[in-house]
Formats: C-alpha cells, sequence, structure tokens
C-alpha cells in the first residue's frame, strides 16, 4: 500500500490507467459488434459479462506472472523463427478476430443474420459469451504484458486494472448504442478490427508493429467518419 502514497506510485497509477482504457477500446469495440446479435434486452447483461470476464482474466494473469514470462520463451521453431506460447496465443486470436469481423461485415452487407438476430435466445447468448471470453484471453495478454513492462507493483496493476474496467463499463452502453445506430460506423469498427487481427498476426510471427502506426490511423478514419455522420445530419445539406 505505500506504493500508492508515493508520487511515483499516483503517476504511474494515472499512466497505467490510461493505457489501460486505451488498450481496451478494441475490446469493448468487439463486445459492442458481437452482443448486438442478441436481442436488445439481452444486449445489456452481455455487455457486463463480457467486461466481467475481461476483468477476471486480467486480474488472474496478472497473479500468473511468471507463467506469463514462461510465454516468451520458444516451444519450437519453423524456419528458424522460434514460437512460444504467448506467439501461439496470438496467432489464433488474430486469425479468429479477422475471420469473425470478416463474417460479420459480409452479414452486415448481404443481410445473412437478420432472422438469427431476431431469435437470439439462451444458445444466442451463451456463443456471444464464449466468443467473448476467448478473445479476452488475448486482449488480456497485450494487456498484462504492457502492465508487466511498465510497473514492478502488483497491487497498482491490479488497481489500474480495476479502474480501466469501470471506466470502460460505464462508457460500454454508449459505445455499443452508437455503434448499432450507425451502420457505417459498424463497418468501419469491424474494418478497425481485421486491422487489429492482423496487428496480432504479425506479432506472432515476431514481427511487432508500434502501436502509435496503428492507432492512428484508426483514429483519423474514425474522425472521418465522425465529419461525415455530421455531415449528413446537418439541416439542410446539399
Amino acid at each position: 500500500m505505500d506504493a500508492f502514497l508515493t508520487s511515483d506510485g499516483l503517476v504511474a497509477l494515472a499512466t497505467l490507467t490510461a493505457l489501460e482504457i486505451v488498450l481496451g477500446v478494441d475490446n469493448l469495440v468487439f463486445i459492442a459488434i458481437v452482443s448486438a446479435r442478441l436481442p436488445a434486452a439481452q444486449q445489456p447483461m452481455a455487455r457486463r459479462i463480457g467486461l466481467g470476464l475481461a476483468l477476471v482474466t486480467r486480474v488472474l494473469l496478472l497473479l500468473m506472472l511468471s507463467w506469463i514470462m514462461g510465454l516468451t520463451r520458444p516451444m519450437f521453431h519453423v524456419a528458424g523463427h522460434g514460437f512460444a506460447g504467448r506467439d501461439l496465443i496470438l496467432l489464433g486470436g488474430g486469425l479468429f478476430l479477422i475471420g469473425k469481423a470478416t463474417w460479420e461485415i459480409y452479414a452486415k452487407v448481404e443481410g445473412v443474420h437478420e432472422a438469427a438476430h431476431a431469435r437470439g435466445g439462451r444458445r444466442g447468448m451463451l456463443g456471444v459469451v464464449v466468443q467473448i471470453m476467448l478473445l479476452d484471453i488475448v486482449f488480456s495478454l497485450d494487456s498484462v504484458i504492457t502492465a508487466v513492462g511498465m510497473v514492478d507493483d502488483i497491487p497498482i496493476m491490479v488497481v489500474a486494472i480495476v479502474l480501466a474496467m469501470a471506466v470502460m463499463l460505464v462508457a460500454m452502453n454508449a459505445v455499443g448504442g452508437f455503434v448499432e445506430r450507425h451502420p457505417s460506423v459498424k463497418i468501419l469498427a469491424l474494418s478497425f478490427l481485421i486491422l487489429i487481427g492482423v496487428v496480432l498476426v504479425a506479432d506472432g510471427f515476431g514481427h511487432h508493429l508500434p502501436k502509435g502506426y496503428v492507432y492512428f490511423p484508426m483514429a483519423f478514419a474514425l474522425g472521418v467518419e465522425l465529419l461525415n455522420l455530421r455531415y449528413r445530419t446537418r439541416p439542410g445539406r446539399r
């Protein structure tokens, strides 16, 4: 607890919390899009469960630091490149994200699962929760590795992650509702998920892309889309 009483500890807590929120945005968008497949009455519950699973996963991974660090040791080599457990998780998660987002774009454009969306039900809720749980592992790994690289004090890491999750929980319904009301934003968000999936696959193969090169184009594209939304809703436009 003494770490929280120092200026360095407070700065580390604030910085790590902000980074965890930024790293959690992709997870937030994924949860919003996947939960939108459910009936409107079930969506808030699915989103809360998704963020709850993300929080539990991150805290458990933090408490298993030795295991996480062991995931960086190569388990086998292919064409001279060593693959560690972390690489396999990133590869699997990235490929899943690319496939899922591509299917969602196709289904959104072609209207493939409008009927399935209307049915929803218990089975749909279970499927959504399982998908969220699988991707939470990948997103949590990235988040925890960032925390481990920034801070040495585990309590600070845990508090930062809890605070970040609290912020995302408050913003969850607003993000989900906004994405669902604007189909073009949903397509853009799904495109972001494909990009993130490609980054995860590249990272799994040992090609690390700086986050700034990924988040800046995403922020720029989102800014342009928001301007388009503003233009389309402006009274008297021509």
